[in-house]
């Protein structure tokens, strides 16, 4: 096992289909299946069952998922220290779901030019860390979407997008124009794993902290979209998420917007970090901004 083929392992886990992990890991699916073979071979265990739908863990692939994703992110934190002990110029910049793509192109073509000698590393992470990575130090800063612990965390507001529930396009309530919580109080909500930040998975179950919701446990956008697909859950998600072909978001009348901020350690003294933050906020001017706190 190599850290690269444990990336597309995970990749693949991540998305479970082969097709979606080679175009987030950009390389073709005949080498992605290839090393996934391989892998498989050198563990003497079969880690995926596939099908013409996709892919799913096996008992012995959810204990290499929770392992290897382990394993990747003290490389990563690694690589970063590594990095800082060198005082080479680069900026991590840590991603949650579609956090990257809404806040714009612009973001990053300003950046550069600005910026022109500073390598940037981008590293996404599941739902259980808000912070995509900058609570745990393997990022310098993150674009992401509150609300979460903010203790030692300075935050900007890049956007406030309202939020919809994601339902099935057949679903019984797809029709309606609008809908409210109350309209969902019977229905089966996916939930989020045990240590995920308490107020993440309390605004986004959509009730409180001491109540979780008990449908299936996603850690992924795509496990997500996946589990309203084949289960029937629902959950939310901000409305200018895209959705795939046989879903569709119905707006809530009665959720709070979702907040997309770019947020970093208060105490960092790293000035590039500032100017990514002030670069966001022009590149991406939302009708209301909240102070950096």
């Amino acid at each position: 096992m190599d850290l690269r083929t444990l990336r597309y392992f995970v990749a693949v886990a991540d998305e479970r289909h082969f097709g979606r992990a080679a175009a987030r890991l950009r390389m073709t699916q005949p080498p992605l299946s290839r090393a996934i073979k391989q892998l498989e071979s050198e563990l003497g265990a079969a880690l995926l069952n596939r099908s013409a739908a996709g892919v799913t863990l096996t008992p012995a692939g959810s204990v290499l998922y929770d392992d290897a994703r382990a394993l990747l992110e003290q490389a990563d934190l690694t690589r970063a220290r590594v990095a800082a002990a060198a005082g080479g110029s680069t900026l991590t910049i840590g991603t949650l779901a579609d956090s990257a793509a809404q806040a714009g192109i612009g973001l990053a073509a300003i950046f550069r030019e600005r910026h022109p000698g500073v390598r940037i590393r981008m590293r996404e992470t599941d739902f259980t860390d808000p912070t995509a990575g900058l609570r745990t130090g393997l990022v310098d800063v993150a674009l992401t979407r509150a609300p979460f612990d903010g203790t030692g965390i300075s935050t900007v507001l890049l956007r406030s997008d309202p939020v919809g529930v994601v339902l099935r396009a057949d679903d019984p309530l797809a029709h309606r124009p609008v809908l409210y919580l109350r309209d969902l109080a019977a229905r089966t909500w996916f939930r989020l794993p045990e240590g995920t930040d308490p107020l993440w998975r309390a605004y986004w179950n959509a009730a409180p902290e001491d109540e979780p919701r008990d449908g299936p446990i996603v850690r992924t956008a795509q496990e997500c979209l996946q589990a309203v697909l084949w289960n029937d859950t629902i959950g939310l998600t901000p409305l200018p998420h895209a959705l795939p072909d046989g879903l569709i978001a119905i707006p809530l009348a009665d959720m709070p917007p979702s907040s997309l901020v770019v947020a970093w350690s208060t105490g960092d003294p790293n000035p590039l970090i500032r100017s990514f933050a002030r670069i966001a906020a022009e590149a991406y001017p939302p009708a209301d901004t909240a102070p950096a706190r």
